[in-house]
């Protein structure tokens, strides 16, 4: 057991020993293009692609940009708060480290384990998301050796091995290294954006097309509030890529005040892109018979029916590149948040481990494929159950951040407010009111999503599956308790945030 017995008192602080506890540290390779790329890259996954038809039949057209755009909105004013965090604490683990910060290390293990869900969701639907691109343009190749019929659709095994593989592949890049893994970000993000402007400039130029066909522009039947709050419901899911940038910020090489702008512009780039994909959906063909047709691949029937293989072959590439974009950036966040818990003692070592060439949290990286292999045996219904999980787990980091940077944030000079950690509370009326908003906002999120009745209420398997991850989760807990309980807050302050000093009124034996 690790203990800090090399302590020197001087002017009002405490200095840990360098001989007396060991941090590793990740290398620092990232560029800001690199960084703004892993964000918007991560935030337009397949779904920007395969769910219009699903969202549309939710909500209308209309309903969904409206529903995209809101949960944008409230998106950036969570940014402000991660903004300011990672300014201060550019540190792997993100939200994991946020929360020791503010509630102890119980709170951060528990925000940490289920952030790790929400990215490796992310990982397994991108994967799955893939084969189904496959299985629609390629059916004659994808489906041979059939398994078994799930939730209406056939399950094949060409399809998981497919899966399978390119989650292989992406592992192997990450585990080379940000290096690699940041530069192919970069290129990916770059021809993701031309396409999907392609898409919908040539879709509006056709003469088949009409923007009358987005009418209605919400679904009939239900109310225009109704249709919007579903959309808005998901979008902790539909932008959680720009979270990734804490996890990536030990590995910054610029200075850790230019991620509120990269996060910001990635939202924005991404609120864009999900609208236009809705649009280029909608115009082709009445939106009403597209979603009522069923089809296995909504948007790539209209496309292929509207534009031919030209307009195919421009959307499997956005696809494609969407796939591989959020394969990339969420084997880096969810690595790297297996990673600083496993540096603070709270995971087994193995996952702070780094590669003996490449220095890359590598367990991290294999432990993340095989969860997300699992995914591609549950067919495509397993898309909409993990999208609930995912936006469970982001929506309780999502919570744990705001409320750590509404403990930094003043109304006043006479406020009441304690540094944390060495850092002074600030004098930011609007920023706090702004963290506020992210807690509500957080709080509503978690509950559309677990009260029986709300709109986006999750289904029977995914809180099954969701039961299983929290059993896990204890399981881990149980078996490193006592280790991580019986480090001091002086040894976790060191681990988790790299700080060598903290202020004496911290107690240091103080276990939270």
């Amino acid at each position: 057991m690790l203990r800090t017995s090399y302590l020197n008192k001087t002017k009002g602080l405490i200095y840990l020993s360098d001989k007396s506890i060991k941090r590793k540290q990740l290398t620092k390779t990232l560029k800001p293009h690199w960084v703004w790329a892993i964000a918007l890259g991560s935030s337009i996954g397949w779904g920007c692609f395969v769910l219009p038809t699903t969202w549309m039949g939710q909500a209308g057209p209309i309903g969904v940009i409206m529903g995209l755009a809101i949960g944008a909105a409230l998106m950036m004013l969570i940014a402000v708060s991660y903004g300011f965090l990672i300014k201060h604490f550019p540190v792997s683990g993100g939200e994991f480290a946020y929360t020791f910060i503010s509630l102890g290390r119980v709170h951060a293990f528990i925000c940490g384990w289920f952030l790790t869900l929400g990215y490796i969701c992310i990982v397994a639907l991108n994967a799955s998301a893939f084969t189904l691109m496959l299985k629609f343009i390629l059916p004659e190749v994808i489906q041979n050796v059939k398994l078994y019929t799930i939730a209406g659709w056939d399950v094949y095994l060409t399809e998981i091995m497919i899966a399978t593989l390119i989650l292989g592949l992406f592992a192997f890049f990450n585990i080379k290294g940000t290096g690699i893994s940041g530069r192919l970000q970069f290129v990916f993000c770059t021809i993701l954006v031309l396409g999907v402007l392609a898409l919908t400039g040539i879709s509006l130029a056709d003469p088949v097309a009409s923007i009358q066909n987005i009418n209605p522009g919400f679904k009939p039947g239900i109310t225009t509030f109704s249709a919007i709050i579903a959309i808005v419901a998901v979008a902790p899911w539909a932008y959680v890529g720009f979270d990734n940038v804490p996890q990536a910020a030990e590995e910054f090489h610029f200075s850790s005040k230019k991620a509120f702008s990269l996060i910001i512009l990635a939202l924005l780039f991404a609120a864009i892109l999900y609208s236009l994909m809705i649009l280029t959906t909608a115009v082709a063909f009445p939106w009403q018979e597209t979603v009522n047709a069923n089809y296995m691949w909504g948007t790539g029937t209209v496309v292929f029916e509207l534009l031919g293989t030209t307009g195919m072959l421009i959307l499997v590439a956005s696809l494609s590149m969407g796939v591989f974009t959020g394969l990339n950036g969420f084997y880096i966040s969810s690595s790297r948040v297996l990673f600083a818990m496993s540096r603070a003692k709270v995971l087994p070592d193995g996952f702070s481990k780094l590669h003996s060439k490449f220095k890359t949290p590598y367990v991290g990286v294999i432990f993340t494929a095989i969860i997300a292999a699992i995914a591609p045996w549950f067919g495509r219904e397993v898309l909409l159950w993990i999208v609930d999980m995912s936006s469970i787990g982001v929506s309780i980091a999502y919570f744990y951040t705001t409320y750590t940077a509404y403990k930094l944030f003043t109304w006043s000079e006479n406020g009441n407010s304690q540094p944390l950690h060495d850092v002074k509370p600030v004098v930011a009326p609007m920023k706090k009111a702004f963290a506020v908003v992210g807690m509500m906002s957080s709080i509503v999120f978690i509950l559309l999503l677990l009260v029986p009745g709300s709109p986006a209420f999750m289904g029977i398997p995914s809180l099954i599956a969701l039961g299983v991850w929290v059993i896990l989760g204890l399981l881990f807990f149980v078996i490193r308790k006592q280790e991580f309980m019986n480090l001091t807050q002086n040894e976790l302050v060191y681990l988790i945030l790299g700080k060598k000093s903290i202020s004496l009124k911290d107690e240091p034996n103080q276990i939270q």
